[in-house]
């Protein structure tokens, strides 16, 4: 349902961050939030996980969705979280998409992922997702440990 006109926009950056040559999936899905009444900013390909957060910042984005299909996720992913955080954006939604192998999804959720979208999952799935936790306000990326928990 499109925001009304006291209710905010959600702004989400759809991102193809690393090497991957291949966007029909953030194409499609960032047609499908616009359709559904968000502001969508596509930033295109071969995006580093710093271009990425300065997008977000920039744009005062309520989420970012992350697509990859080269499977440098468990690299590219901490990076742009670990960004988020340094830079006071920790309460950005984080969500994945792309070909993510099972074994890696619940890492990638310690990390601070909200949710994580694999082949197949239909793109109202991915807009009822973020919909319900920008509403929520409640997400909050874990904390990164200080270095006295992580002793």
């Amino acid at each position: 349902m499109p925001a009304t006109t006291s209710q905010k926009k959600i702004r989400v950056v759809v991102a193809k961050p690393g090497l991957d040559g291949h966007d029909r999936g953030a194409k499609i899905i960032a047609r499908a939030l616009r359709d559904a009444g968000m502001e969508v900013i596509y930033t295109g390909l071969h995006q580093t996980p710093e271009q990425i957060v300065e997008t977000v910042i920039q744009e005062d984005a309520d989420a970012v969705g992350l697509s990859i299909l080269s499977g440098a996720h468990m690299t590219l992913v901490p990076r742009v979280v670990a960004l988020l955080r340094e830079q006071g954006a920790g309460d950005v939604v984080v969500t994945v998409g792309g070909t993510i192998p099972a074994e890696d999804i619940p890492a990638l959720k310690e990390l601070g992922v909200a949710e994580v979208f694999t082949p197949g999952a239909s793109t109202s799935a991915a807009i009822e997702f973020i919909r319900g936790a920008v509403a929520r306000g409640a997400w909050r990326a874990p904390a990164a440990a200080t270095p006295e928990e992580e002793s």
